[in-house]
């Protein structure tokens, strides 16, 4: 068995219609100018996030020692400046433990709560916008 080699149609020549011509190259976008012009460049600034302050409420069934435990624990006080916030808390009915972005303070107050209500003491905590 014989394979016939494939033949090629011919096409005969043709003028080139004008979809077939090559095209002439668009005239500048800039109207016509060289290229030279003032260059825009925008620049994207980050906001910085807003801060909140984590507070603690003075109750008059917390001790101070659960206080200060807490200060420590989970806003990383040593021993002094806890029981000088501690002391404040008592003395002016609130106090601040830190400044710090919204999931953050969120964060604290929560694990502070918790604690709190595992060991049955009312101690509140509370963030407000700085």
């Amino acid at each position: 068995m014989a394979i016939a080699p494939l033949s090629r149609p011919v096409v005969a020549a043709r003028p080139l219609a004008m979809a077939d011509r090559p095209r002439r190259a668009a005239p500048p976008s800039d109207g016509g100018r060289d290229g030279t012009g003032t260059a825009v460049l925008t620049r994207t600034r980050t906001r910085k996030p807003n801060l909140y302050r984590v507070l603690l409420l003075n109750d008059d069934y917390t001790p101070m020692e659960f206080v200060v435990h807490v200060l420590e624990r989970f806003f990383q006080k040593d021993r002094a400046a806890a029981t000088q916030i501690m002391m404040h808390v008592h003395q002016n009915g609130v106090g601040e433990c830190g400044v710090f972005t919204y999931e953050v303070a969120e964060t604290k107050v929560t694990l502070v709560m918790d604690l709190a209500r595992k060991h049955m003491h009312p101690l509140q905590c509370v963030m407000e916008k700085k």
